[in-house]
């Protein structure tokens, strides 16, 4: 797959998120990337920066936090476009809510494995 299809996918996938939830969303930036880090080559996806429930009042002047979304190792685990399509919005799902502060042992409690 493309990396214009896999972004497109990307797209699609934050379409689907509420609006309420995007606008809440604050300094952070949605990457298509397509290598892991070299540390952990099968990651999917990555939050890293400082979730809104960790932001105090010093919360200045910083960079964006970045979700990247990892296509290589994505596309290496589906079998056909329609496992792409769900494991991305999968993905993006889950990093959004890192951003929101949710971690991954209350997503796997709420499904998103």
């Amino acid at each position: 797959m493309s990396k214009e299809r896999f972004e497109e996918l990307v797209g699609e996938a934050l379409d689907e998120v509420p609006p309420e939830l995007l606008d809440l969303m604050d300094n952070v930036v949605i990457l298509v990337v397509d290598d892991a880090p070299p540390d952990d080559p099968d990651l999917l996806g990555l939050y890293e920066g400082h979730a809104l429930t960790e932001r105090g009042w010093d919360y200045a002047g910083v960079l964006p936090d970045r979700i990247s979304i990892y296509r290589k190792p994505i596309l290496g685990i589906c079998d056909d476009e329609d496992d792409v399509v769900e494991e991305v919005a999968i993905t993006v799902v889950h990093e959004i809510a890192h951003h929101f502060g949710i971690s991954d042992e209350r997503l796997h409690e709420l499904g998103w494995d």
